[in-house]
């Protein structure tokens, strides 16, 4: 890894997970942080800038989605969340108001760190394309939805801003450079620069659902993003670039 160590905060009520995450992470090269509460992570997230953020949504002074939303509001810091596997809602939940990924107990920190590793790639090709592209910018434009691919901003057709997170622009990303063909998941995986070793089999169907969410007049009959049962999903409207 070159360049300064990423930040990540670890925020977990268990403080031999702290220590052992902890242990882990800076071994693989990163430069961690550990807290044990909501009092503790919000202290520390107003005295410093962090690359990521590890969050057990079971904590003894807050509700973790109330977190993950407060996380977002404040920024676009990466988010994975540390679940039950029982808390299946919790994680959809999380996913759709801006979680990143998330990890059920009990968890190899192999897996946590593969995850890790997946968001900051993504991230990293992100930027990559802005360099590229930083000589002028490169916008298109959907159902009267506006795209810039440089700094990543979606607007309405009313022309307000709608906030994406990394995952969610990456997935899109991939939709409108590949209009109107049938994408496996597979194959929106490899395209939005996500490993498929390193999430689950329905990461791509929650970022779905969050995207329709947010772009969709009605999310359970969508128009922009169709399911093709069986198949994939199929990215409808025509594209156009400004």
């Amino acid at each position: 890894m070159t360049g300064p160590k990423k930040r990540i905060l670890i925020v977990d009520d268990d403080p031999q997970l702290r220590k052992m995450l902890s242990e882990y992470l800076s071994e693989a090269g990163f430069a961690p942080m550990a807290v044990g509460d909501a009092r503790g992570l919000r202290d520390v997230m107003a005295k410093n800038r962090f690359d990521l953020v590890i969050l057990d949504l079971i904590l003894p002074d807050a509700d973790g989605i109330s977190l993950v939303r407060e996380i977002r509001e404040g920024g676009n810091v990466p988010i994975v969340m540390l679940t039950s596997k029982s808390d299946e809602v919790e994680r959809i939940i999380g996913l759709e108001i801006g979680a990143d990924d998330y990890v059920a107990k009990p968890f190899s920190p192999r897996e946590l760190l593969a995850r890790i590793k997946s968001i900051f790639r993504r991230i990293e090709a992100a930027t990559e394309r802005a360099k590229l592209t930083d000589d002028y910018r490169v916008k298109v434009r959907f159902a009267d939805w506006e795209l810039d691919l440089t700094s990543r901003c979606l607007k309405r057709p009313d022309g307000t801003e709608v906030r994406l997170t990394n995952s969610e622009f990456q997935l899109l990303a991939t939709f409108v450079e590949r209009p109107q063909r049938v994408l496996t998941r597979n194959q929106l995986l490899e395209f939005s620069r996500t490993d498929p070793e390193a999430v689950f089999d329905r990461t791509i169907d929650y970022l779905i659902l969050k995207l329709r969410r947010k772009i969709e007049d009605d999310p359970r009959a969508p128009k922009l993003i169709r399911t093709e049962h069986g198949a994939g999903y199929v990215f409808a409207p025509k594209v156009t670039r400004l």
